[in-house]
């Protein structure tokens, strides 16, 4: 007789405590495989401790800007009155009380001299004292006083100053050498590094603040080589023109602007780059004034549509819509309508990209340019101009052609041969050439990109145009090659271009 025996019969609760073991083991096991097999993360820096050393070490090279500007008062002179007029014991007080002698008869003398005071910041960048602050601290002031940490007081002249980056060199003379600060390279800051910056808010001078940098590269409108760093240092009025200071205790950006609605620091601070402020520094120290590189062209930026129709591949580089006649580029061999995507070894991301390498290339040096023209890339040598605030930086001549009356449709646009009444309907000079536009359909692309009746296409793709026909038998033509979108240079009465891509399909 065979006897069964039976397996041990667990209670509920047990089991599950039993199933929970084996699972958690399990996962144990995974786990543990996945840690050993998956790469460690990147070890975050932890904050520092305290700033009180950096802070301790520099502080004796920031200084105040005292900055006062006194201005001769014009001649005041009363309103014309008749006698007898009501009030008139009133308005001689009034004017009286405001240091202008005089009566209701037009009687006058000269009011005193206005004087305005700002105050800033700035730093010591040199013993023997060469001073560094923003060009809107001093402004056009006559009076400029340097104060240091131990309450000394030195007058300053100007070495020279660049509105176009809002930089100011001072010169001061001390018996002694000047604690100073060195620059440090700010193109290897990354968002999330620490930086501490010193300045003079409100006239609390030697305030020590500290962030970390939020951005690198914003454009904020100020001027054309917007290249902020943005941090989250706490920076207000009278910081300007202070330091901003990495972990080594060097400047790597020089405060200047900050976006807030209450006028007080909300966390977003703007610094320029050491990287854009040493060549002017070297410049203004070097000859008083800056030298900026000039290339002699107009540029705009290639959207995704442009770069399709140009078979760039991905939106890059900046678009020439504009070759100045005078300029380096024309006998180089620059043309309307090229991408250059590298200069002088540099790449050009976007069309902001190009003025501020130019700008900070030596004037009359050699450089590559790199262009792409009709799907190819070549490489033209450049020797760069001087930039002059009074040059155009386009002179555009559009090509010779007849112009057939036809009028068409494409792309939304209604358009008409350049005749003697659209010259005079549309003001367009006599040398006008192209194909003019009479009417925008509003819901059309055309009209999202603010092309305007009266403004004149003159190249569809890089070719010329002289006739509607000439126009939609480009697009047609474009269609059949399976592309997506048309390259048109648009002129508007000025003679001013540019380039707008439209979708044809």
């Amino acid at each position: 007789m065979t006897q069964v025996m039976s397996a041990p019969v667990l209670s509920e609760p047990a089991v599950q405590q039993r199933l929970l073991r084996r699972l958690a083991a399990s996962c144990f096991a995974v786990l543990t495989f996945v840690a050993a097999t998956m790469p460690l993360p990147a070890q975050a820096r932890s904050a520092p401790e305290s700033f009180a050393d950096l802070a301790e070490e520099v502080t004796g090279a920031v200084v105040n800007i005292s900055a006062s500007t006194t201005v001769e008062a014009r001649n005041r002179t009363l309103p014309q009155l008749p006698p007898g007029t009501p009030f008139e014991d009133l308005f001689e007080e009034f004017f009286n009380r405001r240091g202008q002698q005089g009566g209701p008869n037009g009687d006058s003398t000269p009011s005193r001299p206005r004087r305005s005071n700002s105050l800033g910041s700035g730093f010591v960048i040199d013993p023997s004292g060469i001073v560094v602050t923003n060009n809107h601290v001093i402004g056009d002031a006559n009076d400029i006083s340097v104060i240091f940490s131990d309450g000394t007081r030195l007058k300053a002249e100007i070495v020279g100053k660049d509105s176009k980056i809002d930089l100011a060199v001072l010169k001061v003379k001390s018996d002694k050498p000047l604690k100073a600060v060195r620059f440090g390279d700010s193109e290897t800051i990354r968002p999330g590094d620490w930086v501490m910056a010193i300045g003079n808010p409100f006239g609390l001078g030697g305030s020590v603040t500290a962030g970390i940098v939020s951005a690198r590269g914003r454009n904020i409108e100020s001027g054309p080589y917007d290249n902020y760093i943005q941090t989250d240092a706490s920076i207000n009025k009278g910081n300007s023109g202070g330091p901003l200071f990495n972990m080594n205790g060097e400047v790597i950006g020089i405060n200047t602007a900050i976006l807030s609605p209450t006028g007080g620091s909300v966390g977003i601070g703007f610094a320029v780059p050491s990287s854009s402020a040493v060549p002017i520094i070297e410049q203004l120290r070097e000859f008083g004034e800056t030298r900026r590189g000039w290339l002699g062209v107009r540029i705009q930026n290639v959207d995704d549509a442009t770069a399709e129709a140009l078979n760039l591949g991905t939106a890059r580089g900046a678009l020439i819509a504009g070759v100045d006649e005078k300029g380096p580029a024309k006998p180089a061999g620059l043309e309307v309508g090229d991408v250059i995507v590298r200069f002088d070894g540099k790449e050009v991301k976007d069309s902001r990209d190009l003025p501020r390498i130019v700008s900070s290339t030596p004037v009359g040096k050699e450089v590559d340019v790199v262009i792409v023209r009709k799907g190819t890339e070549e490489t033209k040598k450049v020797t760069l101009g001087r930039l002059e605030d009074s040059e155009q930086q386009a002179s555009l001549q559009q090509p010779s052609t007849e112009t057939p009356t036809v009028t068409r449709q494409a792309l939304g646009l209604n358009l008409s041969g350049i005749t003697e009444e659209m010259r005079r309907r549309y003001s367009l000079k006599d040398d006008t050439k192209g194909v003019v536009i009479t009417r925008v359909d509003p819901n059309s692309a055309a009209s999202d990109k603010r092309i305007q009746a009266g403004e004149v296409i003159v190249e569809v793709n890089q070719e010329p145009v002289s006739s509607p026909a000439d126009v939609t038998k480009k697009i047609d033509d474009l269609k059949g090659q399976g592309r997506k979108s048309a390259l048109l240079l648009i002129a508007n009465a000025q003679g001013e271009v540019r380039f707008v891509a439209l979708s044809i399909e």
